[in-house]
C-alpha cells in the first residue's frame, strides 16, 4: 500500500452521500497517512444515506466557504442520489472540483459522483465510469465511459457503485501517491 503521508485529501460532500461510499476511501485514505477533510456546504455534521435510509452523521472539517482547493493534494467525490445532485447546482462546489481538474490534482469520484464533474466542462474526452443511470449524463458531455469496477483516466479515478470500493481504494491510493498529472487543456465553458 502506498504511504500518503503528508498528503491533504478533500472529501467533498453534501448531505445524503452514500454512506460506505464516503466511509471506505476516507478509512483507506487515513490508513495510508493522508490527512484528511470532510468539505461541504453544510455546517457542523452532514448526513450519509444507507441503501434505502438515511444513517449516520459525520462531522465536516471546513465549510466549503472557508475550504480552498489549493491547500490539497487531492479530492475524493462520494456518491449517493442526493449528494451530488446538490453539489452541481452550487457553483462553489463546481469551483473546488474544477480546480483538481484543472491542475491535474487526482481526483477519485465513486457511483454517482461524476455528476458534480459534468458541470465543470472539462470532462469531454475523459475516460471514466460510474452508476448505470449517469452513463448518458457523462456521455452527453463528451465522456467515454466504460463499464468496469475502475477507470484511471490521467489522475482521475472512477468506479461504479460500493461492489467496486477495493478496486476503487487501490487505484485511489495509487494515484494520490503519485501526485500530479499532465492536464488535458479540455474545457467547455458551461453557461
Amino acid at each position: 500500500m502506498p504511504k500518503l503521508n503528508g498528503k491533504k485529501v478533500a472529501v467533498l460532500t453534501e448531505n445524503g452521500f452514500e454512506e460506505v461510499e464516503l466511509t471506505s476511501p476516507v478509512e483507506a485514505l487515513r490508513g495510508a497517512g493522508a490527512e484528511v477533510h470532510i468539505i461541504s456546504p453544510q455546517t457542523g455534521k452532514v448526513k450519509a444515506w444507507n441503501h434505502d435510509h438515511w444513517s449516520i452523521e459525520v462531522p465536516v472539517d471546513r465549510n466549503l466557504d472557508d475550504a480552498n482547493a489549493e491547500d490539497y493534494d487531492a479530492l475524493l467525490l462520494p456518491g449517493g442520489v442526493l449528494n451530488p445532485d446538490q453539489l452541481r447546482v452550487n457553483k462553489k462546489a463546481v469551483d473546488f472540483a474544477r480546480h483538481f481538474l484543472e491542475s491535474g490534482k487526482p481526483l477519485a469520484a465513486i457511483c454517482h459522483g461524476p455528476q458534480l464533474l459534468i458541470e465543470t466542462g472539462m470532462i469531454s474526452t475523459r475516460t471514466l465510469t460510474s452508476y448505470p443511470s449517469v452513463r448518458t449524463d457523462l456521455v452527453n458531455a463528451g465522456a467515454l465511459w466504460e463499464d468496469k469496477e475502475v477507470v484511471v483516466d490521467n489522475g482521475l479515478v472512477t468506479s461504479r457503485s460500493p461492489k467496486d470500493l477495493d478496486a476503487f481504494n487501490k487505484k485511489m491510493l495509487e494515484e494520490v501517491a503519485e501526485g500530479k498529472h499532465a492536464t488535458t487543456g479540455q474545457y467547455t465553458k458551461h453557461d
